[in-house]
């Protein structure tokens, strides 16, 4: 089993949320730092850590930034980070696997699967050894306690409750 360390140069977790029950809203954290023990050929006993910045929400409005860090979504201040442990990993198919986990926003911890593809390792030009992971789940934000909104005439919502959640890392074997 060999220790990779996330690159958070390389690496981002984006989300997808519906706005006025007619639009998505897309963003991103840019900052996403951790370790996964990986081995390809063994993957049922492979584990995750990692940790996502809140401060590093980015959706190029920074009014709406500012908002997603407050008390209303985030709450920046008392919870700085989102953290993933995995409890268990799954191989579905030649480079796939389901991770059971342990996910933490607001200081609320839910049991989640993250389906995951992985790619590599490859050597880079530059010579770090890497591996490349992407995965996606949907999650209900009021299971984390953010619960913000406001009613619409037609009786939706301004913000939806379900949040589409895109992972994409790359990993460094660790020396």
């Amino acid at each position: 089993m060999s220790e990779w360390i996330i690159d958070p140069d390389h690496s981002v977790a984006a989300f997808t949320v519906r706005h006025m029950m007619v639009a998505d809203v897309h963003g991103q954290f840019n900052k996403i730092t951790g370790t996964i023990n990986f081995d390809p050929a063994d993957i049922n006993k492979s584990s995750v850590n990692l940790e996502i910045s809140v401060d590093s929400v980015f959706t190029g409005i920074p009014k709406r930034d500012d908002h997603l860090r407050s008390q209303d979504f985030f709450y920046k201040e008392k919870y700085p980070a989102i953290i993933f442990k995995s409890t268990g990993t799954e191989r579905t198919g030649f480079n796939s696997c389901k991770i059971n986990g342990d996910l933490t926003i607001r200081g609320i911890t839910r049991i989640v699967t993250v389906d995951v593809n992985f790619y590599g390792p490859v050597k880079s030009p530059f010579g770090e050894t890497s591996l490349g992971f992407t995965g996606k789940l949907r999650l209900n934000r009021e299971d984390f306690d953010m619960m913000w909104n406001e009613p619409m005439e037609n009786g939706g919502f301004v913000a939806g409750k379900d949040a589409q959640i895109f992972i994409d890392i790359e990993a460094d074997l660790a020396s």
